[in-house]
């Protein structure tokens, strides 16, 4: 008899628990929308990068507009996405690029693809031996012809 109380409070203590985990994350799911809809990211129509030589020091501006191809050296940059948080919230760009290195008379080899974000330009790095390219704002799209960047 007493195996079976026993028993019986272990299943009314797991049921408790599971109803209690269904609540947290009812309320989490909840919060989480919430937020989603608190937080939005407005869409952009060009990004401005900045790209860094490392041979000969030289910093240039690179505006590009989303879906465009812009070249920085023997770089080609394709800015599929740029987003920005609203002026009321921190100050944030996160621009998703397509970057591959094209030498002369080689087939370019991609070098990245993914999101880089202007606040923290080390978290999700261009590798390359030559340049830095890292994100420095969104803005409305530049004019039609893709930028050259540095020839």
């Amino acid at each position: 008899m007493t195996r079976l109380l026993a028993t019986g409070r272990r299943e009314v203590g797991f049921s408790c628990l599971i109803a209690l985990f269904l609540m947290i994350a009812a309320t989490d799911a909840w919060a989480q929308s919430v937020l989603r809809r608190s937080d939005p990211w407005l869409i952009m129509q060009g990004a401005v990068l900045q790209g860094l030589d490392k041979i000969t020091a030289r910093v240039s501006t690179v505006p590009i507009a989303v879906g465009q191809t812009g070249n920085y050296g023997t770089l080609r940059i394709t800015v599929r996405a740029c987003r920005e948080r609203p002026p009321t919230e921190t100050p944030e760009s996160a621009v998703f690029l397509e970057i591959s290195d094209q030498k002369p008379g080689e087939a370019p080899v991609a070098l990245f693809s993914g999101w880089m974000f202007a606040s923290s330009p080390a978290l999700n790095a261009l590798e390359h031996p030559v340049y830095d390219v890292w994100v420095l704002n969104c803005g409305s799209a530049p004019s039609s012809e893709p930028s050259s960047g540095k020839e």
